[in-house]
């Protein structure tokens, strides 16, 4: 078996893209929040938590079931509904599923139990067992040895989670690379995600989120730049960034928002839509020089 190795030259090139430095800035404006004070805050983080969930068991049902998987189908199996009137049980089952497979993995980044990489897999419907799972956790004991002795295992600012970034990235690509191969299996790539997550957790970094399409047109990404001679890893790093980036912006906002304040804002912003309706509406309307002035 050949072992995964992070250089630490690759590390630091891919660290330094640019996708990944702009994501690893809002990342750091992120992780800075922390530690956590405010009430408000914590609450909107354990939404935000929740809703990832959502997000990502819907991702991972429609994969599963090849159907059209709502928000509202994820959210009712998410709050422990085993059916849905008027809904296929297919999708139920395989959000249901979904779920067990997010729950199995969520002690991971405690563990680094690689059966439950395996299990969680497993339960996706994705053999992840013998060799692959030898080269599995290969993988992630080669990320264990990259950030040993690194200053920005634990660093503060860009330039530490611009680097564990890359890590992450770099095990991303490792692990796609063992799983799914020449890019046409796009389950095979599911428990990627849930690793990938759980890594990040592991690594002082915010989790992140990819739509079905988006694992799809990665997986075809890599496939076509391997077969130009490309770099995969830099697609690979250049595609998922600007994913991480947009998915830490609405992590940070999710945390900050503050439903008072939300509900100040949008008055304001309707009274503005209103009174500018109105000036267009009156806009034809020219003022009579010659009309008389009344005085109140």
């Amino acid at each position: 078996m050949t072992t995964f190795t992070f250089d630490r030259a690759m590390v630091a090139h891919v660290a330094g893209l640019p996708a990944v430095r702009q994501a690893a800035s809002q990342g750091d404006e992120l992780v800075s929040l922390w530690p956590l004070t405010q009430a408000m805050q914590m609450d909107n983080d354990v939404k935000y938590a929740e809703n990832l969930q959502v997000r990502v068991t819907r991702v991972f049902a429609r994969a599963i079931s090849g159907q059209d998987v709502t928000v509202p189908d994820a959210e009712f199996v998410y709050e422990g509904a085993d059916s849905i009137p008027g809904r296929p049980q297919e999708i139920v089952d395989a959000l249901l599923n979904a779920n067990d497979a997010y729950e199995t993995m969520s002690p991971f980044s405690e563990t680094g139990d690689v059966r439950l990489v395996v299990e969680a897999a497993r339960i996706l419907g994705v053999d992840w067992s013998g060799p692959v799972a030898d080269r599995v956790l290969d993988v992630l004991g080669g990320v264990e040895r990259a950030l040993s002795g690194s200053e920005a295992s634990g660093a503060a600012g860009a330039d530490g989670v611009a680097e564990r970034f890359a890590v992450a990235l770099m095990a991303c690509d490792k692990l796609l690379a063992v799983v799914a191969p020449d890019g046409s299996d796009v389950r095979a790539a599911l428990p990627v995600l849930l690793v990938v997550n759980e890594l990040h957790e592991q690594i002082a970094l915010p989790r992140i989120l990819m739509t079905l399409e988006e694992i799809t047109a990665l997986l075809a990404r890599r496939a076509h730049v391997a077969s130009e001679g490309g770099s995969v890893l830099d697609a690979t790093a250049e595609f998922v960034a600007p994913l991480a980036q947009a998915e830490w912006k609405k992590h940070y906002d999710d945390v900050l928002w503050n439903p008072d304040e939300a509900k100040k804002k949008a008055k304001e912003e309707d009274e503005k839509r209103n009174k500018e309706a109105l000036a267009a509406k009156f806009a034809h309307v020219k003022d009579d020089p010659n009309k008389e002035t009344v005085e109140l």
